[in-house]
């Protein structure tokens, strides 16, 4: 995995990190799902140029995240990170990755549980794969949380308590 974080702004004590996972209808060389990926480098492109962004997943040698299987093998992940919640929701709902989140069901199962999850990172810290997934779970085990929340349910970097 490579990590390339933007510059951070000096006065950015600390980032939001967000992790979704989607469990694939079909795999990735299906033309089923051909438009999902035909998509894929433009969003990413948007996404590192989106005001806010901070960093992205990505697995080494690739220009994304869908090789790696850290979930189950029929599931993608998406790992980021974000100088606040507004640049992030605006980036999912305010630009083209809102088309598709349109489609999604055309290419993705419908989780029962909770599938995304936010948490506040100290600035400079780029969170593992591992820690995203600690994360998801203890949100979907105990709700929303300073710890692990949501958009829905969304807490501010003071909120979160001291690591212990």
């Amino acid at each position: 995995m490579t990590a390339s974080p933007h510059a951070a702004s000096p006065h950015v004590a600390s980032h939001l990190a967000q992790l979704n996972v989607a469990t694939l209808r079909h795999p990735l060389d299906d033309p089923r799902t051909a438009p999902f990926v035909d998509m894929l480098d433009q969003v990413n492109s948007a996404a590192d140029s989106a005001p806010g962004f901070v960093w992205r997943l990505v697995e080494e040698g690739a220009a994304d995240a869908t090789g790696l299987r850290p979930a189950g093998e029929d599931v993608i992940v998406n790992l980021s990170l974000w100088e606040n919640q507004e640049t992030l929701w605006d980036f999912a709902y305010r630009s083209g990755h809102l088309e598709v989140m349109r489609r999604r069901r055309e290419w993705f199962e419908r989780h029962v549980e909770a599938h995304m999850v936010l948490w506040w990172v100290p600035a400079g810290h780029v969170p593992t794969v591992g820690e995203a997934l600690e994360r998801l779970a203890e949100l979907r085990s105990h709700g929303p949380s300073p710890r692990a929340f949501t958009f829905a349910s969304s807490y501010t970097p003071a909120e979160v308590p001291p690591r212990s």
